[in-house]
C-alpha cells in the first residue's frame, strides 16, 4: 500500500493548494499547500516565492510544502533555505510539513530529505514539524524549546534517525509520531533502537507515542506494556503495522493510564478485537488484515 491521497487535515486547518493567481484569501482560516504545478512547469519555489510576498503571509500559522522538481532526485534544501532567508516573512508560522507527496508523484522510500537542524534553529518558535521520506534526512543536534509535534513518516526508517530523535533536546515535545517501515525500503534497527525511547526522561511532556508502519509491532507492544514510561502517555499509536494477537495480549494486560490505543491496520483476530474493544478506552481496531501465504505487511513501504 502507498499514500494514495495529499493531506486534508493539518494544524486542526482543513488544507487547500495555493493558487498564485488568487493569492493568500484566508491565512487563520486554512492551510496552504504549495507544490510543482505539472501544467504551467512551475517550480515550488517560485510558488514560495510568490507566497511569501504576500503582505498576508505575516498572519499564516501552518505551511505545507508538497511535490517539489523531482524530488526522486533532489532535496527540499534549496526551500528550506528561502524560509530561512525570508523567515521574517511568516512571524507567526507555528507548523509546517514537508513532503506531502503521494505515490503517483513519488514513493515514499524514493523521497530525498535533508537537515532539518537550521530550519528549526531559524525558527524557534515553531511547534510542528512533519516530514515524509527519510533518504539522506537528517537532524543535526537536534535540539528545540518550542517543538510540541515530530512527525516522520518513512517508508524504512534508519536507525540513526531514531537514535537522533532518542538524544534530541526537545523539553516541550508532546507528540512523537515516528513511521518505521519495512526493512527492504530503508529501517536497519531493531528493538534494541526502539527501548531507550521508552525510558522515562526523554520526553517529560510527551502525551502521544506513534511507532507505527511497524513490522515489529508484536514485539514493540511487549516492550511498552512492560515499560514504566506507559504511564505518561494518553495515546499509544501503534497502527498500521503487523500487530497480531501476541503482541495485543500484551496491551491487554498492561495498557497503563491510556486514553486511547489506535491499532488499525493489523493481523488480529475476532476473538482479540473484542476483547480490545472492552477494555473502557477509546480503541481503533478498523482494517483488520489477513495474512497472505504467512506473510504480513505493513501499511505503507514502497
Amino acid at each position: 500500500m502507498s499514500i494514495a491521497d495529499h493531506k486534508t487535515e493539518f494544524h486542526e486547518l482543513p488544507v487547500i493548494d495555493f493558487k498564485p493567481e488568487l493569492g493568500i484569501e484566508n491565512p487563520t482560516a486554512q492551510v496552504y499547500r504549495l507544490a510543482f504545478d505539472y501544467d504551467k512547469e512551475i517550480d515550488v519555489k517560485e510558488i514560495l516565492e510568490t507566497f511569501l510576498k504576500d503582505p498576508r503571509a505575516a498572519s499564516v500559522p501552518a505551511l505545507i510544502i508538497g511535490q517539489w522538481r523531482d524530488s526522486y532526485e533532489n532535496s527540499p534544501e534549496y526551500l528550506l533555505r528561502l524560509l530561512i532567508e525570508q523567515r521574517d516573512k511568516l512571524p507567526k508560522l507555528k507548523a509546517l510539513f514537508v513532503g506531502d507527496i503521494t505515490f503517483d508523484e513519488n514513493e515514499i522510500s524514493w523521497i530525498i530529505q535533508t537537515d532539518y537542524a537550521p530550519l528549526l534553529n531559524a525558527f524557534p518558535l515553531l511547534e510542528t514539524l512533519g516530514v515524509r521520506g527519510s533518504n539522506e534526512l537528517k537532524f543535526s543536534q537536534l535540539r528545540h524549546y518550542s517543538l510540541k509535534t515530530l512527525i516522520i513518516e518513512s517508508g524504512g526508517l534508519p536507525s540513526e534517525i531514531i537514535k537522533c530523535v532518542i538524544n534530541a533536546k526537545l523539553p516541550a515535545l508532546e507528540h512523537l509520531e515516528l513511521w518505521l517501515g519495512d526493512a527492504d525500503y530503508g529501517f536497519d534497527g531493531s528493538l534494541k533502537t526502539i527501548k531507550p525511547l521508552l525510558e522515562m526522561g526523554h520526553f517529560p511532556k510527551l502525551r502521544y507515542l506513534g511507532l507505527r508502519d511497524s513490522e515489529m509491532a508484536d514485539e514493540i507492544a511487549i516492550e511498552i506494556a512492560d515499560a514504566p514510561f506507559l504511564k505518561q502517555l494518553e495515546i499509544l499509536d501503534l497502527s498500521m503495522g503487523t500487530l497480531t494477537d501476541k503482541g495485543a495480549q500484551a496491551l491487554l494486560e498492561g495498557y497503563g493510564r491510556l486514553k486511547k490505543l489506535d491499532l488499525h491496520h493489523h493481523y488480529l483476530s475476532r476473538t482479540m478485537i473484542e476483547k480490545l474493544e472492552r477494555l473502557g478506552i477509546e480503541v481503533d481496531v478498523s482494517e483488520q488484515q489477513e495474512e497472505d501465504e504467512d506473510e504480513r505487511y505493513v501499511a505503507v513501504a514502497e
